[in-house]
C-alpha cells in the first residue's frame, strides 16, 4: 500500500469562475475536502465537473476564485507541482502506453535508477508495482504488455499508477465505468482504506448507488454553479438526482412488459478465437431486451464482435432470419440487419473530427445517392430527424463530435445506426460513463424499440442496469453460456452464482 504523506491535505476551493468564448464552464463554485474524507462529486455531463478537476491539476487556470491547499493561497497549480503536494488523478479517458508494459506505465517519469550511470532498475521497480496490483487485485502482472489488456484492465492501470504516488488526494473521474462487480467491490475497498490511512478521497462517478456506499458528503454542480450539498445522512439517489438535473427522472426504467415475438438470431455452437474449446448456443427474439452479464474476460464482447462479423469464428453457425451468415463480415452483418454499439465508442463508435451529420448519415450514404452522388439535401434531413427524435444537444449538425457529452456521442452512434431499421442491436456497455439523465433517455430508447419489435443485445456490467432493463439474462461463464434467466429470476446473488461457476 502506498503510504500517504505525513501530513494529511487540507484542499478549498473558493468562487472558482472559469469563462470560455460564448460560455461560462464555472460561476463561483467551491468545493472543499480533508485527508481522510470521501466525498462524491455529481453532476451531468456539462455540468463543470472536468472544468473543475483540470483546474485542481493544473491543466488550466481559473479567471476568479482562490486556491487554498494546507491553509495557503496558491496562486499558480501547475501539474507538476499538484504531484508534489501528494494530489493523484485517475481519469476517465484512458490514455496508457500500450507499446510498454504494465511496469513502466506505473512508474512513467518517476523509473527507480542504479549505479554510476543510471540504469534503470527493472528489479526495484517491479518490487515497487507488485503492493498495488495485489491491493487491487488485478489479474496482470508487472511484466504484462499493456496491449494485451482489456479495457477494464486498462482502468486499473490507471488507478495503480495514481496509488504509485505519495497520494494525500486522489481524484477518481468515473473510476468503474469499465469494471465488473467484484473489481467495483474492491476498488471500494481500497478507497475505505485510503480513507482510513488520512487519505483524501474525490468520487466522480455516474453510478450512484457507489456514492450512497461509500461517501461521506456530495457535493453536485449543475450549469457550472454549485447546485447544492448532501451530508452522510441525508444521501440518497433521488436526493441526488434532484439536485442533478433539478426535477426527478421518474421511473428511471421504465420498463414494459415485452411479448417476445419471433427468433431473430440464433447461434449455434459457436466457438470464438477467444475460447475456441467452448460453443455458444443462444437465441434472441423480437421485441426482447436481453442481456450478456458475466466477469470481465468472460467473453462477452467476443461473443458480441463475432456475431457481427469483427472477429473470425473457429466453428459454428450464426442465423438472422433463418439464413445461415456465411461471409462471416461486417457488410453481411449489416445487410442482415445486424449493428453494433461498440463498448469503446470514441475508438470505434464514432469519427471524432467529422461533424454530427458526417457520423449519423455515412452507414446510409448508399441509400442517400443518386448516380454515385450523396443527396446533400437527404442527408441534412435524415441528421436533423435523428438529432430530434434521440435529443442530441447540439447547436448545429456541422458540430464536431468530440465536442459533444459522452451522453451525446452515444445517441450518435445509435443514430447512425437506427438510421438503417436494424433488426437486432447489440450494445456493449451502452451506459458507460454518460450522466443520469442521458442513461434515462437511453434506457426509454431501448423500451421504445422493443416495442417496435426491435431485438437488442445488451452487453452490461452494471448489475442494477441489468436487472432493471432485461426481460431475459444469459450469464457467461469463461466463453460458454452457464444459464439464462428470465425476469422473475432476476437478481444480483443468481446472477453472480451462474458467472462464477
Amino acid at each position: 500500500m502506498p503510504e500517504a504523506r505525513g501530513k494529511q491535505i487540507s484542499l478549498e476551493l473558493s468562487g472558482i469562475t472559469k469563462v470560455y468564448p460564448g460560455a461560462i464552464a464555472l460561476n463561483k463554485v467551491s468545493l472543499d475536502i480533508s485527508g481522510g474524507e470521501v466525498v462524491g462529486l455529481i453532476g451531468e455531463n456539462g455540468a463543470g465537473k472536468s472544468t473543475l478537476m483540470k483546474i485542481l491539476g493544473g491543466a488550466i487556470q481559473p479567471d476568479e476564485g482562490r486556491i487554498l491547499i494546507d491553509g495557503e493561497v496558491v496562486s499558480a497549480l501547475t501539474p507538476s507541482r499538484a504531484a508534489g503536494l501528494g494530489i493523484a488523478f485517475v481519469h476517465q479517458e484512458l490514455n496508457p502506453f500500450s507499446n510498454l508494459d504494465v511496469t513502466a506505465n506505473v512508474l512513467l517519469g518517476r523509473e527507480i535508477r542504479k549505479g554510476i550511470l543510471g540504469f534503470v532498475d527493472r528489479v526495484a521497480m517491479e518490487r515497487k508495482v507488485q503492493p498495488i496490483l495485489d491491493l487491487l487485485g488485478t489479474r496482470f502482472g508487472p511484466k504484462d504488455p499493456v496491449s494485451d489488456l482489456s479495457l477494464a484492465d486498462q482502468q486499473l492501470l490507471e488507478i495503480a499508477r495514481a496509488l504509485s504516488i505519495n497520494v494525500r488526494l486522489l481524484i477518481l473521474d468515473e473510476p468503474t465505468s469499465s469494471l465488473t462487480i467484484s473489481e467495483t467491490r474492491r476498488l471500494l475497498e481500497v478507497i475505505a482504506k485510503l480513507r482510513t490511512d488520512g487519505v483524501a478521497v474525490l468520487f466522480i462517478t455516474h453510478r450512484l448507488t457507489e456514492i450512497v456506499e461509500v461517501a461521506d458528503r456530495v457535493v453536485a454542480l449543475r450549469d457550472g454553479r454549485n447546485a447544492g450539498e448532501l451530508d452522510r445522512g441525508q444521501i440518497c439517489k433521488d436526493r441526488m438526482v434532484r439536485m442533478m438535473i433539478g426535477r426527478d427522472v421518474g421511473k428511471f426504467y421504465e420498463k414494459a412488459d415485452h411479448v417476445p415475438g419471433r427468433p431473430v438470431l440464433r447461434v449455434k455452437g459457436l466457438r470464438t478465437r477467444a475460447y475456441p474449446h467452448q460453443a455458444v448456443e443462444l437465441c434472441l427474439h423480437s421485441g426482447e431486451i436481453s442481456c450478456l452479464a458475466g466477469l470481465v474476460g468472460a467473453g462477452r464482447t467476443e461473443l458480441a464482435r463475432a456475431i457481427f462479423g469483427i472477429d473470425p469464428v473457429e466453428g459454428g453457425e450464426i442465423e438472422m432470419d433463418d439464413k445461415v451468415l456465411r461471409g462471416n463480415s461486417v457488410p453481411e452483418a449489416i445487410a442482415a440487419g445486424i449493428c453494433l454499439v461498440p463498448e469503446d465508442r470514441k475508438a470505434e463508435g464514432l469519427f471524432l473530427d467529422f461533424a454530427i451529420l458526417e457520423n449519423i448519415a455515412m452507414p446510409s450514404h448508399a441509400a442517400l445517392s443518386r448516380r454515385g452522388f450523396v443527396d446533400v439535401g437527404a442527408e441534412t434531413r435524415l441528421a436533423d430527424d435523428s438529432r430530434t427524435k434521440l435529443r442530441i444537444k447540439a447547436s448545429s449538425l456541422d458540430r464536431a463530435v468530440a465536442e459533444l457529452s459522452g451522453g451525446n456521442q452515444q445517441k450518435v452512434v445509435l443514430a447512425k445506426w437506427l438510421a438503417m431499421n436494424p433488426k437486432l442491436i447489440i450494445l456493449d456497455e451502452p451506459t458507460r460513463g454518460i450522466d443520469v439523465g442521458a442513461k434515462a433517455e437511453v434506457y426509454h430508447l431501448m423500451q421504445q424499440l422493443a416495442g417496435q419489435g426491435v431485438a437488442l443485445l445488451v452487453i452490461s456490467s452494471d448489475m442494477e442496469e441489468v436487472i432493471g432493463i432485461s426481460d431475459r439474462v444469459a450469464v457467461m461463464c469463461r466463453g460458454r453460456i452457464s444459464g439464462i434467466l428470465n425476469r422473475a429470476e432476476l437478481t444480483e446473488e443468481s446472477i453472480l452464482r451462474l458467472a462464477v461457476e
